[in-house]
């Protein structure tokens, strides 16, 4: 009990994290558990990386689909460090947010361009995905009610995004648990040298090694990508 003013008064409760974020917590405890229960060499895997970092660190906020999207087209084929360089460009341009489908389409493209170190593709994947926006031809605030292989047919649509940028979508932004990029070379890559392959995996062998990681494939491939330090940005 805490003394104040000439009587007794309860001491203030310790401040405790919000719900959610106790909740997500105790959800990604119990996700490891079961795959390190799973699959031994993940389970060496996950107590040799140890926690990982907040994924949506520096990441559009969860209801901001159309801003993730921008996101990842600028960070197409690039360095975590030079995509994150390349979208600070482009949201200091607009007021340090993503332009809106209608800013975009407004801009120039070449002085676009030039004022964020685009490449010409990329501009035009850009007003793509504006001109599909404005249109009604991806409809953003459908797509937290699709399933995962609905919401790949949906932005693969678009120009420019490709089914490695939606599966992407999925995992950082969607924050769905179960996804499998088979065709990234990270992941390849880093389970060929944790299962100690001859060779990087196809995706045949990938599905099968995955198989007892379901329902948290997603939560594997994170730890994946740290063992070589390189998640996607």
């Amino acid at each position: 009990m805490a003394k104040r003013a000439g009587r007794l008064t309860a001491a203030a409760p310790a401040k405790s994290a919000p719900e959610p974020a106790r909740r997500a917590r105790t959800s990604t405890r119990k996700a490891l558990a079961a795959l390190s229960g799973a699959d031994p060499v993940l389970a060496r895997l996950i107590e040799q990386v140890g926690p990982l970092p907040d994924a949506r660190e520096g990441r559009p906020d969860p209801e901001n689909h159309y801003g993730a999207l921008v996101r990842s087209i600028t960070g197409q084929q690039l360095s975590v460090l030079a995509a994150r360089a390349i979208y600070g460009r482009l949201t200091a341009r607009f007021g340090e947010r993503p332009p809106t489908p209608q800013e975009l389409l407004d801009d120039d493209p070449e002085e676009l361009r030039a004022a964020a170190g685009l490449s010409r593709a990329k501009v035009s994947y850009l007003r793509s995905l504006a001109e599909h926006v404005l249109s009604g031809e991806l409809e953003l605030e459908r797509l937290d009610e699709l399933g995962d292989e609905a919401v790949i047919a949906e932005l693969v649509a678009v120009k420019g995004l490709g089914l490695w940028t939606a599966q992407m979508f999925l995992m950082f932004h969607l924050e769905r648990p179960d996804v499998l990029p088979v065709g990234d070379l990270g992941i390849r890559r880093a389970i060929e040298r944790a299962y100690d392959l001859p060779e990087l995996p196809l995706p045949a062998a990938m599905e099968e090694i995955a198989l007892p990681w379901r329902p948290h494939r997603t939560l594997a491939c994170r730890y994946l990508w740290r063992s070589l330090q390189n998640e996607p940005g």
